[in-house]
């Protein structure tokens, strides 16, 4: 009888202290989450945040954009929301805009440092380097592709030459109908492709095409609501399996495929005759013995590629492919843009810019489909420097992220929301 009572009494205790335990944990992380989210006097205003996941379930994480148009109606043009435990703002409207990227540039020089991108890039490359990294390998970029002709006249023969072999791949289809999506693919890639490696492949190339395919796959898992979700919780994500794993893999495959590349270049290297941005970046790298001192080594030359194909392919396909929908929905506006080509160029000459102030009609149709098919309505981020002031606003300096799991604390991470074009929340109509 005694023995049974003392076993009752240490159950309820045991029972009581894991409770209390429990409780108290509860009760900490709750606190750790308030202190942590706690806005500075000031702070731009946004929509009530929920412990832990901020406003994630107030945003369709597949098109935050349409949310944000929403939120900025009611707020206005200088609104923050939390994604999990990281603070954002987000900037609308032109004049703001120019401000913060124009008069304020230097204090928004920084990208945040997201897990999945510092897993990826280890804050190499052009897209999410900051500092003097981001610095050199902007300005050598920049200097090599005018030198291989961007934004120069000999960029135009590039584009006229895979018009034609364009025109070509499509005039093998007989007029039958067929799904223009790899045949833009391959010829928007081949012009990049002609500066970054050198050469341009062929159309019915299975290597390329299993290039373009890693890369439109990266592309579209990278906004995948997982890859959010490694961002925000990097330390459990990491060791569970989902679409964000399958991001990284992707990765892994596209950095060794330009790594491959890179090896091809070095056995038939002339550093006094660089062919493309490869060979000249091979050749900086030889001015820096010292590579501690430099951000011009191999996993850079690596990740510059990549971004620059990136950034050179699936912008430009993707607002063609926006084109050639439009064109087909609005067969009225079509037929109005083939007779000012018609007029203008004619059956045999070859499109150039200087046709350009020629064709308004046209100019216009263009500019519209940009507007209509916004590719990148949220732009890339950026993290606040040093504390700042924008439209009356306070905006505090990016907390230091050396911690561990990389969780950001009440940092301020700039998206700027081109509203300029007040993009619509459900498609319009083009005017015609």
């Amino acid at each position: 009888m005694l023995a049974a009572a003392v076993s009752l009494v240490a159950a309820i205790w045991a029972a009581i202290h894991l409770r209390t335990l429990l409780l108290a944990a509860v009760t900490f992380l709750f606190l750790a989450d308030y202190l942590k989210s706690r806005r500075p006097k000031n702070y731009p205003p946004g929509p009530r945040r929920l412990p832990f996941v901020g406003n994630m379930l107030q945003l369709d994480l597949e098109q935050p954009h349409l949310a944000v148009q929403q939120l900025v109606k009611k707020y206005g043009n200088v609104i923050s929301l939390d994604f999990g435990i990281m603070s954002s703002v987000i900037i609308s409207s032109l004049p703001l805009i120019k401000e913060a990227f124009t008069q304020l540039e230097e204090n928004f020089m920084s990208r945040p440092k997201f897990p999945i991108h510092k897993h990826i890039f280890k804050e190499n490359g052009l897209v999410f380097a900051s500092g003097q990294t981001w610095k050199e390998q902007r300005r050598f970029a920049l200097m090599t592709l005018r030198n291989f002709g961007m934004g120069r006249k000999s960029i135009e023969h590039r584009i006229q030459e895979e018009a034609r072999h364009l025109v070509g791949a499509i005039k093998e289809e007989k007029g039958q109908p067929f799904d223009p999506h790899l045949k833009i693919h391959n010829a928007v890639s081949n012009v990049i492709c002609s500066i970054t490696f050198g050469e341009r492949f062929d159309y019915h190339d299975e290597q390329f095409h299993e290039l373009l395919r890693l890369l439109e796959e990266a592309m579209y898992l990278g906004s995948s609501i997982m890859v959010h979700l490694y961002n925000i919780f990097p330390w459990l994500m990491r060791y569970l399996p989902g679409s964000h794993q399958t991001t990284l893999s992707t990765w892994r495959e596209l950095k060794s495929y330009v790594s491959n590349i890179v090896d091809k270049h070095r056995r038939n290297w002339n550093p006094d005759e660089p062919r493309d941005f490869i060979d000249a970046f091979l050749k900086e790298m030889t001015k820096h013995p010292d590579k501690t001192t430099t951000s011009f080594n191999e996993e850079n030359l690596i990740c510059s590629t990549l971004d620059l194909f990136l950034a050179g392919t699936e912008t430009t396909s993707t607002t063609m492919r926006w084109a050639l929908l439009y064109m087909a929905v609005y067969p009225e506006i079509q037929e109005k843009v083939q007779a000012e080509i018609d007029k203008v160029i004619g059956p045999k000459k070859q499109p150039s810019l200087n046709d350009r102030d020629s064709m308004p009609y046209t100019n216009a149709v263009v500019h519209e489909v940009q507007r209509m098919g916004n590719i990148i309505p949220l732009n890339l981020p950026r993290e606040v420097t040093v504390d700042t002031t924008l439209a009356g606003f306070y905006l505090p300096k990016e907390s230091d992220p050396a911690l561990e799991n990389n969780w950001q604390d009440l940092s301020s991470l700039f998206y700027s929301l081109l509203l300029c074009k007040n993009l619509p929340s459900s498609p319009q109509s083009m005017r015609s």
